[in-house]
């Protein structure tokens, strides 16, 4: 090769190893404007009892009124997070994944900004249609940023990073928490006479046990196709039980919490299994508690909560790990289980390094990839794999926390784990704690 190919050779591979380490364009003078603007005003708590009032009842002027209330706080929201992006150190905020993020965050932030006031039906039916498509352009967001916090993990420390992504995902939650109940009670607005205890997004007759089987099969299934087994389940205590929530929410949290019981307890028995112990995978045992008055500080004083519990024999956590359980991008899948090295091989090859497997590309489609498995399911965010992202518990845990309530783990080293989960029922209407 000559010393001119050479060169030619040297200078095309340097621009393609820095053509995805551009920094983002800066915003122009309109976006400028409109960011100063909204973050002079941030974000009020989540007012739930006004969300519901939109609800119940449903008629043209509360369906305006919340059209009106959603122009009003998304952008104030959306805006605090471009503000966080932005402020990210410049090392992480040239990463593809953070600033493909941050592009997204801007083009809705803007859209909402600058959209007319919403005066008849016609204008709502419109905004609704174009809402719908921006919920569903930021599906893939967490997993997307998921990626690029894993590339940039040497430029900020743990608790930065914690500190960021939990306020992204608060963010995430309220967000699509206003936009999903606005497209729910404008639709609802054609059918007056559905029966269902449905107002917007909120079932106030949700029911635990339902919720677990439906979650239960869907975790079984995927816990099979990976490991070749899974654990029963075995729900007691008031299984009748029924609260005000948002299904969506319950849904998550149970599908997350179940995903690791249902590995750990079949990991744990394919070691027993070397000790020649041929007993079945013990099963997963879910405890409901009623609805209960908890004294907490309120107008009322109180507030009325269900509990539940979810028990694995799956061998606990170890003692030096329980300070990380809740870290994100902390995860044990592929390490030192059962056919899987530390690199990530065996069943979780795909699943591995932050759920990587889960970002398509530029063009990908939402059901083309692992993320979609999941959110074909009516899931806000999450992965269609048994494990490997390492968000799942301390993303419960902020949805459990969200409405006041919350999401413990504890570990019996040796036997197993419980998780305790309290949620505050959503008929007893205050604001969120975001």
């Amino acid at each position: 090769m000559t010393v001119m190919l050479r060169y030619r050779f040297f200078v095309h591979t340097l621009s393609r190893r820095n053509y995805h380490r551009r920094a983002p364009p800066a915003s122009s003078a309109e976006m400028t404007e409109l960011l100063a603007r909204y973050a002079s005003t941030p974000p009020r708590p989540l007012n739930l009892a006004q969300l519901l009032s939109y609800g119940h009842p449903i008629t043209p002027d509360s369906v305006l009124s919340s059209g009106q209330y959603a122009l009003s706080e998304l952008p104030r929201r959306l805006a605090t997070r471009v503000r966080s992006l932005e402020a990210l150190p410049f090392i992480v905020g040239t990463n593809p994944y953070v600033t493909k993020t941050l592009n997204t965050f801007k083009e809705s932030f803007q859209w909402l900004a600058t959209h007319p006031p919403l005066t008849t039906l016609e204008d709502n039916a419109r905004f609704v249609d174009q809402l719908a498509a921006l919920v569903q352009r930021h599906a893939n967001d967490i997993p997307t940023m998921a990626k690029g916090f894993q590339e940039c993990s040497r430029y900020m420390s743990p608790t930065q990073i914690s500190d960021f992504l939990d306020g992204t995902i608060r963010n995430r939650i309220s967000v699509r928490l206003i936009a999903e109940q606005h497209i729910a009670v404008s639709q609802a607005l054609n059918s007056p006479n559905d029966p269902s205890a449905y107002v917007g997004i909120v079932d106030m007759k949700c029911s635990p046990k339902a919720m677990i089987k439906m979650c239960g099969s869907f975790v079984t299934e995927l816990c099979e196709a990976t490991l070749g087994a899974s654990p029963a389940i075995v729900i007691n205590g008031h299984t009748e039980a029924q609260f005000g929530y948002v299904p969506v929410h319950l849904e998550y949290i149970l599908t997350e919490v179940l995903k690791n019981s249902f590995r750990a307890s079949v990991e744990q028995k394919m070691k027993l299994r070397k000790s020649g112990k041929t007993d079945p995978v013990p099963p997963v045992v879910i405890t409901i508690s009623p609805p209960t008055q908890v004294m907490a500080n309120g107008p009322n004083g109180h507030s009325t909560y269900l509990s539940m519990r979810i028990r694995d024999q799956g061998g606990g956590v170890l003692y030096s790990n329980m300070d990380r359980i809740f870290s994100y991008a902390f995860t044990t899948a592929g390490r030192g289980s059962e056919g899987n090295s530390d690199d990530g091989g065996g069943p979780y090859a795909a699943q591995h390094v932050g759920g990587s497997a889960s970002i398509g590309g530029e063009d990908s489609e939402g059901d083309a990839n692992l993320f979609g498995e999941i959110t074909g399911k009516g899931l806000q965010t999450g992965l269609g794999t048994i494990a490997g992202l390492g968000y799942g518990l301390p993303m419960s845990r902020l949805y459990a926390k969200y409405f006041g309530g919350s999401l413990d783990f504890f570990s019996l080293e040796g036997w197993g784990s419980d998780v305790y989960i309290k949620l505050r029922c959503l008929d007893e209407a205050g604001d969120s704690k975001i």
